[in-house]
């Protein structure tokens, strides 16, 4: 369920504001989103208000007579709110915020390059690029509105920040996050490596190899044992995403619930908003009666049919694990008893390995307890989805402390014989 079906405008400003700020994409003051209703009114943050506590009675309308409804003044970005809106028909909501991982592209004059992975360049397409202007100025609303009339739905604002259009919120939010993922994953790639990037014919790859699977032809069973993980699934999704462990744009979570049988999370839906009756079940190979599954369901059909000692996969992006996997940096995990006793010797395999075409056995066959896929994802595996999830931290608890260390000099790892101590002591 896409949260402007049902919400007003007030209620999905405040939502999305609320779940920047807490993720550390804006702060206090900084930051304004708005949303422009059937009716031509935009709705919008305030001015000066604090981000942290705003309420559904601090946003103000601007209606399309130019009236200003509500008890605040709104944002002073107001007037390239507006631009944008004038400028492009199709878009209907904007957000303009100061993520750090992009405001760094800003102020050295840069783009992000989205070919690092997949979904990135195909959810954020082209960014464009609008020259410094005075914050609230005409002028600026004039820049940032040529970008976006050039087809751009995303605009780096020279030393100050980005803003980024959608056809709603859903589809604004989720082009903010993906993007500022995307940023800090090439970031921190860099502090560790060189980042490596894909063709426009490797993504496009990606998306030709998904493995459709049929369409049951009864409709499913829930039996309660079933109900019962995909409440499970729906909570450690939450978490990952509040964590910052997952994006509304990328993330699959499986359980195992009976024999080969699965439940996974669905395509095309916002991680965010994920509800019990849009996960999906996998019977007999087949896809529950209309739902779709996620891209990545025939992988995970894979590793439960070779490996019966999982029951449980996450295969997600989370920006410190991506800086190994879109650089040749290694991810040795011997850096603390705890991280090596989860993840053991972590395995990269390259881009492709993953597709379902016949030169995956390795990659299936290894897929325990954790391995990297180049430019796509980490996969994790266990038995229940809590220890699932534990590794997914833990591994990437490991990787923030590898690129935080770069800078303090060579990783001194657990030597041979205490990871021998801990072998025998742990597995």
């Amino acid at each position: 369920m896409k949260i402007h079906e049902l919400l007003h405008p007030k209620e999905q400003i405040i939502k999305i504001i609320d779940r920047i700020y807490k993720r550390g994409m804006t702060t206090t003051s900084g930051g304004n989103i708005s949303i422009k209703d059937e009716d031509g009114n935009i709705w919008i943050t305030p001015s000066a208000i604090d981000k942290g506590t705003l309420r559904t009675s601090d946003i103000v309308c601007i209606a399309e007579n130019g009236a200003i409804l509500g008890r605040h003044k709104p944002s002073s970005e107001f007037p390239f709110h507006k631009a944008i809106y004038d400028t492009r028909p199709d878009i209907k909501s904007v957000i303009h915020a100061h993520p750090p991982a992009l405001v760094s592209f800003s102020i050295v004059h840069q783009i992000p390059n989205t070919n690092v992975i997949p979904q990135a360049k195909n959810i954020c397409g082209p960014i464009g690029y609008a020259k410094y202007k005075l914050p609230g100025s005409d002028k600026l609303g004039d820049v940032i509105a040529a970008e976006f009339a050039k087809g751009f739905k995303a605009v780096i604002m020279e030393n100050h920040g980005i803003v980024l259009g959608g056809t709603d919120m859903d589809d604004a939010y989720q082009r903010f996050e993906t993007l500022e993922f995307c940023a800090s994953a090439l970031l921190y790639g860099q502090m560790v490596g060189t980042p490596n990037y894909l063709s426009d014919e490797d993504i496009q790859a990606f998306y030709d190899q998904v493995v459709a699977l049929p369409e049951a032809s009864q409709k499913a069973m829930y039996p309660s044992k079933e109900r019962a993980k995909r409440a499970e699934i729906c909570t450690i999704v939450k978490r990952a995403c509040q964590q910052g462990l997952m994006t509304s744009s990328y993330g699959t979570v499986s359980v195992r619930w009976d024999k080969n049988d699965f439940l996974i999370t669905p395509r095309d839906f916002s991680r965010w908003e994920i509800q019990l009756e849009d996960i999906v079940q996998i019977r007999d190979g087949e896809r529950e009666k209309g739902k779709y599954p996620s891209r990545a369901t025939a992988i995970h059909h894979e590793i439960y049919q070779r490996n019966p000692e999982v029951n449980s996969i996450i295969m997600t992006q989370s920006p410190y694990l991506m800086a190994f996997a879109i650089t040749d940096t290694h991810l040795d995990v011997r850096t603390i008893p705890e991280s090596w006793i989860f993840l053991q010797d972590l395995m990269a395999y390259p881009f492709g390995d993953h597709f379902i075409n016949g030169n995956h056995t390795k990659l299936l066959e290894e897929a325990k307890p954790a391995l990297i896929i180049k430019n796509d994802s980490v996969l994790i595996t266990g038995d229940e989805l809590l220890q699932t999830f534990d590794r997914l931290e833990v591994a990437e608890f490991s990787a923030k402390s590898l690129v935080m260390g770069a800078s303090l000099g060579d990783l001194k790892p657990i030597n041979d014989q205490q990871i021998q101590e801990l072998k025998e002591k742990f597995l």
